[in-house]
């Protein structure tokens, strides 16, 4: 898209938030206002409302969402899933990439601009929360250079304040989704003497959210989100993304009285990097690494367009090849390629979740032992179980052996499944000789709930040679 640009010395030579001594500069972006601001409003607060009832919502008494990394213990859509479900949650995620490869292929970086929790929380709450109290961009500019008076100051607490309050309630949300609003309830409610950890996690986070809305804001999203750096990996000349229309728009001119115009439709007002979040020119190029797709510049321009009279979409959702060419959008060869993809992960990845078991048994012969001759002549090894209940009710559960002929002995009486538990024992497998092959037979074990087998287990058996 090189050739929108008219002034080559001037075509991204610098970076918007960095000065010429390497210094952060801080951006003030013009309150945005416009049809796509009002539908991204809509979506964005939808999203908000979502995830903040998230942790209270439940199927089957677990929650939708819990991503507990401390136990190791998942849930999504009230499905729990353990370590042992590692191999399902590797094809989802593997789906889930594939996903985000093949959306950002066919439509660009629309999830940041309308869909990203950094660019909801930062455009939609604390920017508008900043536009309340300081005003728009140039009261900002103003306040910040203003000595500090007592409007300055009651202004700067006000909105710093609720910066801390909210980034408080995120941290709490966020806590919620790993550890579950129940154990979130207990550290709120009980001593905080009972809950350190967690009073701690809670700060920590709320330092962490408040930092990264009230100071780093959109260097987020222009040097630490990897998503940002791939995208030109993965976006091509016929990816639909914000675009200015150069060849209608160029060459610039500003706009004079009475004058008959032979430029383009660009007046050069610079409305579009006025309202930029992370203060590119929008007109250098659509394939920028700090555009985050977020409409702003479009609804900026269209509002210009309406007032000169000219038609709106000087910039607009296009691929480079249909405003380079006029080319009509298709559906490439490369997009085939990842949803045949992604067609398969999705597919295995149901697969995985219809036949996956509720009961997940390990059995293992205890390290260090040997064979043992019981007085009635059978060989006996020594086992370890551990048996993981992925269901909301305790089973008590019982050992049989199935294949080959035998018996099972625990070595301690009963044993009681939890619900979302583990439970462990220790138990002999007793085999007549005649039933064994050799030195090493593969026996078959069943875990039952009442007479019914909700596990098998193979393993191994040893006995004497002959």
């Amino acid at each position: 898209m090189g050739q929108a640009v008219v002034d080559r010395e001037s075509f991204r030579d610098t970076i918007a938030t960095v000065d010429k001594e390497g210094k952060r500069v801080w951006l003030y972006p013009k309150k945005p206002n416009g049809k796509l601001y009002q539908y991204r409003k809509l979506v964005s607060y939808g999203f908000l409302a979502l995830l903040f009832i998230g942790p209270f919502l439940k199927i089957n008494g677990l929650p939708v969402l819990m991503l507990n990394l401390v136990e190791r213990k998942f849930i999504i859509f009230g499905m729990i899933f353990w370590p042992q479900d590692f191999f399902i949650l590797l094809v989802g995620f593997m789906a889930f990439i594939v996903f985000i490869i093949l959306f950002t292929v066919v439509y660009g970086r629309v999830f940041c601009g309308w869909v990203c929790p950094q660019t909801i929380f930062l455009e939609m709450v604390f920017r508008r929360i900043e536009y309340w109290i300081e005003g728009d961009f140039t009261k900002q500019k103003a306040l910040d250079k203003a000595d500090w008076t007592t409007e300055k100051i009651w202004k700067k607490t006000a909105k710093h304040s609720i910066f801390v309050f909210i980034s408080f309630l995120i941290a709490n949300t966020f806590l919620a989704y790993i550890i579950g609003i129940d154990a979130l309830k207990a550290i709120v409610t009980d001593s905080p003497a009972n809950h350190l950890g967690g009073l701690v996690s809670l700060l920590v986070f709320t330092a962490i959210f408040y930092g990264v809305f009230a100071r780093f804001r959109e260097q987020v999203c222009t040097i630490v989100c990897p998503y940002g750096r791939l995208q030109g990996v993965m976006m091509d000349k016929k990816t639909t993304v914000i675009a200015y229309d150069y060849v209608r728009g160029e060459p610039r001119e500003k706009l004079r009285k009475n004058q008959v115009r032979t430029a383009g439709d660009c007046i050069d007002c610079r409305q579009c990097v006025q309202v930029c979040p992370t203060g590119i020119d929008i007109r250098n190029g659509a394939q920028q690494m700090e555009c985050i797709n977020c409409t702003a510049c479009i609804d900026a321009c269209n509002s210009i367009m309406d007032m000169i009279g000219k038609p709106q979409n000087l910039i607009k959702y296009a691929s480079e090849e249909t405003i380079a060419e006029g080319k009509p959008w298709t559906f490439t060869d490369r997009m085939k390629s990842y949803t045949a993809v992604l067609v398969l992960l999705l597919a295995g990845f149901v697969t995985l979740l219809v036949t996956r078991e509720n009961i997940d048994a390990t059995i293992l012969r205890t390290p260090g032992m040997l064979y043992q001759k019981t007085q009635d002549g059978q060989i006996s090894n020594l086992y370890n179980i551990s048996v993981i209940n992925k269901t909301t009710e305790k089973l008590p559960i019982t050992l049989k052996m199935i294949e080959p002929q035998g018996t099972i002995r625990l070595v301690r009486s009963g044993l009681e499944l939890p619900e979302q538990g583990l439970a462990e024992g220790v138990f002999f497998a007793e085999i007549p000789k005649a039933n064994l092959h050799g030195t090493t037979t593969e026996i078959k074990v069943g875990v039952y709930v009442g007479d019914k087998l909700i596990a098998t287990e193979k393993t191994k058996f040893l006995g004497p040679s002959h």
